[in-house]
């Protein structure tokens, strides 16, 4: 019998990777990967030329592929579908006056809330456009359409024939109704200052083109969208993912609108869905703490795990790139409780703890917006590799914390989009689940409480 294979495609801020999947049973036949470069503007040609060379060999032997892309990036086109600048990240924060600007003319933080799924923050790409028409004028005025990088890479697959989305990813712009289910062009253009074109909104399970090799092209979706697919992320769950950045999110039957700003609203890629919780220090808070202490990451695991619950009463805030959740762009890392008896053990720890406290404010925030207890937290990201990250979640979090096998969930999952697309059913097919490690250890609530005090006492002057 003839094996049919989906590609599943993960273009991140940090690098494009590929798995070449079986679209019956998900097994992995081939994978690749190569790196995009650093900074939080980047030329998508960049991303172009990693996509060429991670699917060069597996795309020819692909039936279909899908896109998942990072999410709330601007890519602005000209009249003949050029970038006009370099594409603005979703980690740049130069936009949060702007999207200050935008919840008061919204009218407000919860009707900003309630008109597009989420509070505005500088992450979000309606306040990056905003920021250009400010600081680039004409830049602004060459702009003709937007896309997110996703829609900018399946669009360039596709022979940049018709744009499109999904509904997820275009969730995260800021002028999408995610109660309604719409773009809300209107918004776009009290951004930008002028109308523009948007792509066209694709189904879940749609497909939206074919490559030169003639493979079927599925809608492709953000990132966090993908993750949750690849995981198939049920209601109770709660993924946390430690990567670039920490992210919370959960699968829910209903549009979430919340006016704390603290969780964003957005859709799923199966029609449900994704309030999402968003820090913006992840996996490097844990590269900055070994690099402080002069150790490796095994090295600086072992230090933190020989160290008491607590770090003998040392604290970081680890905002080392502004904050997103809570809500501070502006803020710098701090290191607080440091007594003569510290010892680098501590230090290391309190690192841990910071990053694992500032995930656990965005899954407390997720059962805030949403009243959904949190049944399962499954741990993913290359923090997740971490040791004392397993280790000591269980402690922060109060509950069991599962740790499934090391995947590319991302790609996974928008592989598993493109065997949907062309299964013709109405749900996603089933694959089997990786086994997971389970990790269970005393809830230490006083650790969370110390961490959540110095917070609170340091808002407005970090």
């Amino acid at each position: 019998m003839t094996t049919t294979y989906v590609l599943g495609i993960d273009s991140s801020t940090q690098s494009c990777k590929a798995l070449l999947v079986d679209a019956e049973t998900g097994e992995t036949k081939a994978a690749s990967r190569q790196p995009h470069p650093p900074g939080t503007q980047v030329d998508p040609a960049h991303w172009i030329r990693a996509l060429k060379a991670t699917s060069d060999g597996l795309v020819e032997q692909a039936q279909a592929l899908s896109v998942a892309g990072q999410q709330h990036g601007m890519v602005a086109l000209d009249s003949r579908g050029r970038p006009v600048r370099e594409a603005m990240l979703w980690n740049d924060t130069s936009s949060a006056a702007q999207a200050r600007d935008l919840v008061e003319e919204l009218g407000g933080a919860q009707a900003c809330a309630d008109k597009v799924g989420s509070v505005m923050v500088a992450s979000l790409t309606a306040s990056k456009l905003r920021w250009m028409r400010e600081n680039e004028p004409e830049n602004a005025r060459r702009t003709e359409r937007v896309l997110l990088p996703h829609d900018y890479l399946t669009w360039q697959l596709g022979g940049c024939q018709e744009a499109t989305t999904d509904h997820g990813d275009a969730s995260g712009t800021g002028y999408y109704s995610t109660s309604e289910r719409r773009f809300l062009p209107e918004v776009a253009t009290m951004a930008l200052g002028h109308d523009i074109e948007l792509p066209r909104l694709a189904g879940a399970s749609e497909l939206v083109g074919e490559t030169r090799s003639g493979a079927s092209i599925a809608a492709g979706t953000g990132d966090n969208m993908a993750a949750a697919l690849g995981l198939g992320l049920q209601p109770g769950d709660v993924c946390i993912s430690i990567g670039t950045s920490g992210v919370a999110s959960a699968v829910v039957e209903h549009s979430v609108h919340d006016g704390s700003g603290m969780v964003n609203g957005f859709v799923d890629a199966t029609n449900r869905y994704l309030p999402l919780a968003c820090t913006l220090n992840g996996a490097p808070v844990l590269d900055f703490g070994a690099r402080m202490l002069g150790v490796d990451q095994r090295q600086f695991s072992d230090l933190a795990l020989s160290a008491p619950a607590g770090s003998s009463g040392a604290v970081v805030l680890p905002y080392l790139g502004g904050e997103r959740t809570p809500n501070r762009p502006t803020a710098t890392g701090l290191v607080h409780g440091l007594r003569t008896s510290t010892t680098r053990e501590d230090i290391a720890r309190a690192f841990v703890e910071g990053l694992l406290c500032s995930m656990k404010d965005a899954v407390a925030a997720l059962e805030q917006a949403t009243g959904v207890p949190t049944g399962r937290i499954l741990l993913i990201g290359g923090g997740a590799q971490s040791e004392a990250v397993r280790r000591i979640a269980p402690e922060i979090f109060g509950v069991a914390v599962e740790v499934p096998a090391t995947a590319e969930y991302v790609a996974l999952g928008a592989a598993r989009q493109a065997a949907w697309a062309i299964s013709g059913h109405a749900e996603p097919p089933q694959w089997n689940t990786a086994a997971s490690q389970r990790y269970e250890a005393v809830p230490r609530p006083g650790v969370y409480e110390r961490y959540a005090a110095t917070r609170d006492s340091t808002e407005g002057w970090n």
